[in-house]
């Protein structure tokens, strides 16, 4: 494959160019918006199902143009996104803005520069509602809701708890779509971990994935990912510890929104940077793309297979970003960072867990230079109408031990929440199959 170079980023104090192994496809097919403004547009959607479909030409199976242009129409939203702002979408909130552009916003009411802050305090601290903010005068808090400005919370649907404390959320979103944050406890700490959904669905397709049954609608807004975190620490009543971006849809397709929610987790809510943790299936050029944030973030990689021809069925989206390639960005990624690259990989039995899976899968990771590699390994958790199976738990002792053999740190996830339908890969359950109502 062609080499495509990303461009100049700093790492280490040194200026590098980084050399990706794809090229993205020219987007040429223009997409509708599928924002129009909150009020004119969630009162088109008010009986919308909360789960997207897919497109009436994407179907299951291999890789095609149709599963391609899906894509493409989550990274022109993405782009929308990050070049419009505030002009796209639901309009002007204030969750997610810096207190710099807070303090504008008082200035050009007349205000006081500090109001901005107490804007900002006010939001972060649980007010739901511009009404309600009482640290800042009753006439600019009628200016601001005449203007149209939100806090950019959302309503909370449902919640479902599970044996072991974890609590699944539904968030309902301007537009009626649904999605899940999951609030994950640690027993006998204080650690407490939410995982974060960046999209409305996902095109990624892949076959084990609950989320992957379905279709995309369209990206998250920074703020709408920021709230995810704000409802799991208010509802726990605890300091949230730890941020991963493993829910519903793949952070590398919305790369402008994740990254902006994570600067608001880092600087405002005090979530270290290596306490978060972006995970991807592989976006071309997205890897590389990441390393030029220059974040001491975890980047994880589904890998899910050791070869193309079983990632491929995995992952249909491997035909068009093959492994080597994308093994070549993930070494590129480690060159720039000198941060370890973490794989993600799912057993599922009789597909990908046999123990000549797991010494191919350390061949690979070794053959692809010092990259401090570690895999953690997950158990597939069942979702309807799948033909996996989970593996067994010797299954999976026997595969670490493989892996470890070789050399490779490995580390196996803990299941959580299955009764809440909440673990991973879980993120769809009857709510989704019914519309949501604006009552």
């Amino acid at each position: 494959m062609n080499s495509h170079v990303i461009g100049n980023v700093h790492a280490g104090g040194a200026l590098k160019r980084i050399h990706c192994a794809w090229n993205v496809a020219i987007l040429n097919q223009k997409n509708r918006i599928i924002h129009h403004g909150m009020r004119r547009y969630a009162s088109e959607v008010e009986h919308m199902p909360t789960i997207p479909p897919r497109r009436p030409d994407v179907t299951d199976g291999e890789w095609d143009k149709a599963d391609q242009k899906a894509v493409e129409q989550a990274l022109k939203d993405a782009s929308k996104i990050s070049r419009l702002g505030e002009k796209y979408g639901v309009g002007q909130v204030i969750l997610g803005k810096s207190q710099e552009e807070l303090e504008q916003l008082a200035l050009e009411d007349g205000q006081p520069a500090y109001r901005g802050k107490q804007l900002k305090d006010a939001v972060m601290k649980g007010t739901r509602h511009v009404r309600d903010i009482s640290t800042i005068p009753k006439s600019w808090r009628e200016t601001l809701v005449s203007k149209g400005v939100e806090t950019g919370r959302s309503e909370i649907h449902h919640e479902v708890v599970s044996k072991d404390g974890t609590r699944k959320f539904l968030l309902k979103l301007f537009d009626s779509y649904v999605v899940e944050t999951v609030g994950i406890p640690a027993d006998g700490s204080n650690r407490l971990t939410v995982c974060v959904s960046s999209q409305v669905g996902c095109p990624m397709r892949c076959t084990f994935c609950a989320t992957g049954k379905g279709g995309f609608a369209r990206n998250l807004l920074p703020h709408e990912i920021i709230d995810q975190v704000l409802t799991v620490g208010e509802a726990f009543g605890e300091r949230v510890s730890n941020v991963v971006f493993m829910g519903m849809g793949d952070p590398g397709l919305n790369l402008p929104s994740v990254m902006r929610a994570h600067q608001a987790l880092n600087k405002d809510l005090n979530i270290g940077a290596r306490h978060i943790t972006i995970s991807t299936v592989g976006i071309p050029n997205t890897i590389c793309a990441f390393a030029e944030y220059d974040t001491q973030s975890t980047l994880a990689v589904s890998i899910h297979a050791p070869n193309q021809r079983l990632r491929e069925q995995i992952v249909p989206s491997a035909k068009s970003y093959p492994l080597s390639a994308l093994m070549r960005d993930c070494s590129a990624y480690f060159e720039m960072t000198g941060r370890r690259m973490t794989f993600e990989y799912t057993l599922l039995h009789g597909v990908n867990d046999d123990p000549a899976h797991a010494e191919e899968l350390a061949a690979l990771l070794r053959a692809n230079g010092n990259m401090r590699s570690h895999v953690n390994v997950i158990p597939w958790n069942p979702v309807d109408d799948s033909e996996f199976k989970r593996p067994s738990r010797n299954g999976v002792r026997k595969f670490v031990q493989i892996l470890e053999k070789n050399g490779i740190r490995t580390s196996i996830r803990v299941t959580r929440g299955l009764e809440a339908a909440a673990a991973c890969g879980q993120l769809r359950n009857r709510h989704q199959a019914e519309p949501v109502t604006s009552a």
